[in-house]
């Protein structure tokens, strides 16, 4: 067998392995979300000091959603409790984006499988698509397992009501905001 080869069935594996770890740590099911975190003040400037595109090259910059409650999510084509939540997602930016609510979805995924996701099914919020720089965004955000889905909602304050690894309930997320909204 020729080095390259072996080389390139090592390769494989390893994509496989990390892939099959993102997923595994996705299926929290049943965990209620986390409330009330703490990030580090330049995890939140690195946020709204970040631009990706969407699958058009549209350039999207997060500093231009600073000052609303921004519901962000982690999300890949490939993770299927990400692909579960996003109708919800959809659900609820129509509801709240009157009261100030974005919601914006950072894949950790290819341009190409983006598309096609968006292709089947619309959401009606942007889906950006990241590349390695989400991924950093994402542990800096208190992703420590990388894992998918990841969810935060930041407040026009900049406070963390609510930080969520694995899939995210409609009722919750929607618990969330009403409350935060109502003060």
């Amino acid at each position: 067998m020729s080095k390259d080869r072996v080389f390139l069935i090592g390769l494989v594996a390893a994509l496989i392995a990390l892939l099959a770890g993102l997923y595994m740590g996705s299926q929290h099911t049943g965990t209620k979300p986390q409330t009330a975190q703490v990030l580090n003040p330049e995890a939140l400037s690195n946020l709204y000091a970040s631009r990706f595109e969407d699958v058009d090259g549209k350039a999207y910059s997060f500093s231009a959603w600073q000052g609303k409650t921004l519901v962000v999510n982690f999300w890949a084509s490939w993770c299927p409790p990400c692909r579960e939540e996003m109708p919800a997602f959809s659900r609820l930016q129509n509801r709240y984006a009157v009261r100030g609510v974005q919601f914006v979805g950072i894949a950790l995924d290819a341009t190409e499988s983006v598309r096609a996701f968006a292709g089947q099914y619309p959401v009606s919020y942007p889906l950006l698509v990241s590349g390695t720089a989400g991924v950093e965004l994402a542990r800096q955000l208190g992703n420590a397992s990388l894992s998918l889905p990841y969810t935060l909602v930041v407040s026009p304050g900049g406070d963390v009501p609510l930080v969520h690894l694995g899939p995210l309930a409609e009722r919750d997320l929607d618990l969330v905001l009403h409350t935060m909204l109502a003060h």
